[in-house]
């Protein structure tokens, strides 16, 4: 919140953001204007990015709950600690309850400057928030906006193809042959600009269920079956369908022309089930070249 000082009447007064506007006329007669436009820019708020990572199963998602631990608040209420004052932090997204993150960013607004960055940061770790990493951080133009900025994200969903012990949580196991030349083939037809609404989750709150998917492809890295995909926004649960829909493909449960048709019908229930959270990873997410400096 934007913090104006001013003489009134020979007294000084703090004028939120909301008041300056609406009383500015008569402050700005006062005498003492250009000293109130000094203090003013300096108690303005600077904004921040910090950069994490966090294992999602120790966590019910991001974003804040109220019966239920999340990683927003944990994260919330460390950085207030170590600031102190009362941090809001805003997500580059909210990913839910069990899902991974290898690059997560929030922005947040302080009227303290932070002018040890890597001592704020020694501070954070000593804290030793289970689960959670604090990676980076850094003073970012006051417009810049960790959700709606950022151009691109990247997702992982991580299949386990035997019973590694040091995977479990981290995968999703899965047993039986796969198509995964029919799988590669399908998965081509997810690219670009359209309407993705099958692969949301019932009765989501997005205004759109457009987007547009640069990327997706699966890998196959030692014991395991990778698919990631990019796209300059994601619905809830649209990556977990995805990997079903297609995995059903790959099983030869559904026909090779299938997604097509799941795609074009707009209807969640025609899509495959949701595979577990426990194997997605938010992997990456891309902001205006320059915009950030860790």
């Amino acid at each position: 919140m934007k913090i104006t000082f001013a003489l009134r009447q020979g007294k000084p007064f703090l004028y939120t953001q909301r008041q300056f506007i609406r009383e500015k006329k008569q402050i700005t007669r006062n005498p003492h204007y250009q000293l109130s436009i000094i203090h003013y820019q300096l108690l303005s708020p600077m904004r921040y990015f910090i950069r994490l990572r966090y294992k999602g199963k120790l966590y019910h998602g991001w974003q804040f709950q109220k019966n239920a631990p999340s990683v927003q608040e944990v994260v919330d209420e460390k950085l207030s600690l170590v600031l102190r004052e009362k941090i809001e932090t805003l997500g580059c997204g909210r990913t839910d309850t069990g899902v991974h993150a290898e690059d997560f960013y929030a922005h947040f607004d302080t009227v303290n400057e932070i002018k040890d960055i890597e001592a704020t940061l020694n501070k954070l770790a000593s804290l030793r928030v289970p689960g959670v990493q604090f990676r980076g951080l850094c003073r970012v133009d006051d417009r810049l906006h960790a959700r709606f900025d950022a151009t691109s994200r990247t997702y992982e969903y991580r299949i386990a193809r035997d019973l590694n012990p040091f995977l479990k949580g981290l995968t999703y196991y899965m047993h039986g042959d796969l198509d995964l030349k029919l799988m590669r083939k399908v998965t081509t037809q997810l690219l670009g600009k359209r309407d993705f609404g099958a692969f949301s989750k019932a009765h989501s709150q997005s205004k759109t269920n457009i987007c547009t998917i640069t990327n997706a492809d699966w890998e196959e890295r030692d014991d395991m079956l990778i698919f990631r995909i990019s796209a300059d926004r994601f619905l809830r649960n649209m990556v977990r369908a995805i990997v079903g829909t297609l995995l059903e493909i790959g099983q030869k449960k559904r026909p090779a022309d299938d997604l097509l048709r799941v795609m074009n019908s707009g209807t969640r229930s025609d899509a495959g089930v949701s595979v577990p959270a426990c194997g997605l990873f938010l992997t990456e997410v891309i902001y205006p070249e320059e915009s950030l400096n860790f």
